[in-house]
């Protein structure tokens, strides 16, 4: 018995993948993934120059000139835009760190010093990261009990761990007590960095700098011959 005719048409209809409609040469997904870039930096800007809670939605989608519609497309509040920014902004702040220590190996001194300064000349150079990660960061944890951010900035303890232990391989005691070392050393130069900040940058930065080398310059010399 011949298919029906009707019934052919449609099947190869059903079997023809659909293709995606496009604007301006952009994808549905390719201009949601837009939207969400200019939300970020619109809350980086934001968040960055007046603070987290002094900011709306609505004033994130001002600045980004796009309606509270697409904020919700992208994110269910703001504490979850301000988290995506956070951990945008530490990805910045490690790698540039890491890159300084790398290019000053092998010696130690010097791997602490290039470490630390790529940090604060960070933090000067964009206040506005500054004031998301040591300002609100902490208030914004607290309050809304965000084990996101707490989470990254334990890695600061674990990459300070790792950064000693590959300074002192044969140093003599246990990884767990090198672990409160890191988690110390990670305390001391939190605590210096957001007193900078907070202070808004008006004690030298060579300063700022010396003062935590210390702590480091400290360690390696009671550990390393």
């Amino acid at each position: 018995m011949s298919q029906d005719p009707l019934s052919e048409i449609n099947l190869k209809s059903a079997q023809k993948p659909v293709k995606e409609r496009q604007f301006k040469g952009l994808s549905l997904a390719e201009r949601k993934q837009a939207r969400r870039e200019k939300l970020i930096e619109a809350g980086i800007q934001a968040y960055g120059t007046h603070g987290f809670f002094s900011v709306t939605v609505k004033d994130i989608c001002n600045q980004a000139k796009l309606t509270e519609r697409y904020f919700y497309e992208s994110f269910q509040k703001s504490e979850q835009l301000f988290q995506s920014i956070f951990l945008k902004q530490i990805e910045i702040l490690q790698s540039t760190m890491m890159q300084a220590i790398v290019q000053a190996s092998p010696n130690p001194r010097k791997m602490v010093t290039a470490g630390l300064s790529a940090l604060f000349n960070l933090l000067k150079n964009d206040p506005r990261l500054a004031r998301i990660i040591y300002i609100d960061a902490t208030l914004v944890q607290e309050l809304h009990k965000q084990a996101i951010i707490r989470e990254t900035m334990n890695k600061f303890d674990r990459m300070i761990q790792a950064f000693v232990m590959s300074l002192m391989p044969q140093i003599p005691q246990a990884e767990q007590e090198i672990s409160l070392v890191a988690t110390g050393l990670n305390g001391y130069v939190t605590q210096v960095a957001r007193r900078w900040v907070i202070g808004e940058f008006k004690q030298s930065q060579d300063e700022i700098v010396a003062a935590c080398e210390l702590v480091f310059i400290a360690l390696i010399e009671k550990f390393i011959p």
